[in-house]
């Protein structure tokens, strides 16, 4: 899960300022400054999609900001978070027709009854979630017999587990200690294990321990921990001509984003309340996806990057680490169509 725990939010944003001040509705109508074409007329009740801090979700400010959305014809409010958990419990409520998240996490929801289907993958963590040890450990098989700490049940735990399968190990080999993501940061950094998994920006807090290193990360499990966009089933199938919108304005924000990369790195790193130089060392771990790489995505096959197949790892670690009672039902969750249809239409 990516979010800041309150009381320590204050304290994070403070130190490392990855997250940005305030919390709630971001939105309102943007004028046309995409450039050139024609601003098409919105029609429906407007769509509200929650986001927050990661860097793989900021470009949905830059869409916002330069009038991408309006540019489609679609009316989208953007609600943006500073508290991840926050976010997810928005959208459960019915509180926000969408929001970004992982797919642990979606999958969680779904396990529980949600109705959602990812209709962006927006990237893969491509650093950004660490297992970090003291100098006493070099290896994945040096793990064996060590206390390790790490949020039970998150993307880091499952990260966690990546690399101690990809040795021939398992929990059972190690002493694992399930404790909050900041708690573990500190607990690590102050001495009380030996090593931890966490996320950016909490990383930065972990490394504090002198001698401490990364041992492995999410760049060494490609498409491990993934994010998305996540609409209501339900949305999805009574306006999928306003979701089509949605999908065509993210990637042509991203086209933006290549064309114009000062501009936009000033604009995603004022949301985040760090300065571009900080951002970008936060944007280098994260994997922003192309419409075919998104696609890709998609497809049912024996690849790492492949989501069905990551979905099948994660639904037993859910059930195993308590987090669910019973697997998600995958059936309909990875809707391809639209990313599909703006490829289609000349998109890339």
């Amino acid at each position: 899960m990516r979010y800041l725990r309150s009381p320590l939010i204050a304290a994070v944003v403070a130190v490392i300022a990855i997250a940005a001040a305030g919390c709630g509705s971001d939105s309102g109508s943007s004028a046309d400054t995409a450039g050139s074409g024609t601003t098409a007329a919105a029609a429906g009740p407007a769509i509200t999609i929650g986001y927050s801090a990661w860097p793989g979700w900021f470009p949905l400010k830059v869409a916002e900001e330069k009038g991408f959305f309006t540019k489609e014809g679609v009316d989208v409010k953007l609600r943006y978070f500073t508290d991840y958990v926050a976010s997810i419990d928005a959208f459960t409520a019915g509180q926000i027709d969408g929001n970004t998240q992982t797919l642990n996490d979606t999958m969680a929801g779904v396990a529980a009854g949600q109705k959602a289907a990812i209709v962006v993958n927006t990237d893969f963590s491509a650093g950004n979630d660490q297992v970090i040890v003291d100098k006493s450990i070099n290896t994945i098989q040096d793990l064996k017999g060590k206390t390790v700490a790490a949020e039970a049940g998150v993307v880091d735990h499952f990260l966690l587990l990546q690399g101690l399968e990809s040795v021939g190990l398992s929990e059972k080999d190690i002493d694992f200690r399930g404790a909050p993501t900041d708690a573990a940061a500190a607990g690590f950094a102050g001495g009380q294990f030996d090593a931890v998994g966490v996320f950016a920006p909490f990383t930065t807090e972990a490394l504090k321990r002198p001698g401490s290193k990364v041992l492995f990360s999410s760049k060494d499990f490609p498409g491990s921990i993934s994010d998305h966009i996540v609409l209501n089933s339900d949305l999805v199938k009574e306006r999928p001509a306003d979701v089509q919108k949605i999908v065509n304005a993210w990637y042509e924000t991203l086209a933006w984003i290549d064309a114009h990369p000062d501009e936009a790195i000033a604009i995603m790193s004022k949301q985040a309340g760090v300065t571009p130089a900080d951002y970008e060392s936060y944007d280098a771990g994260t994997d922003i996806l192309s419409a075919k790489d998104a696609s890709a995505a998609y497809v049912d096959s024996s690849k790492e990057t492949s989501l069905p197949n990551t979905a099948r790892k994660i639904n037993p670690f859910l059930v195993d680490s308590g987090l669910t009672q019973k697997a998600a039902d995958l059936t309909g969750l990875f809707d391809a169509t639209f990313t599909d249809a703006y490829i289609a239409g000349g998109g890339k």
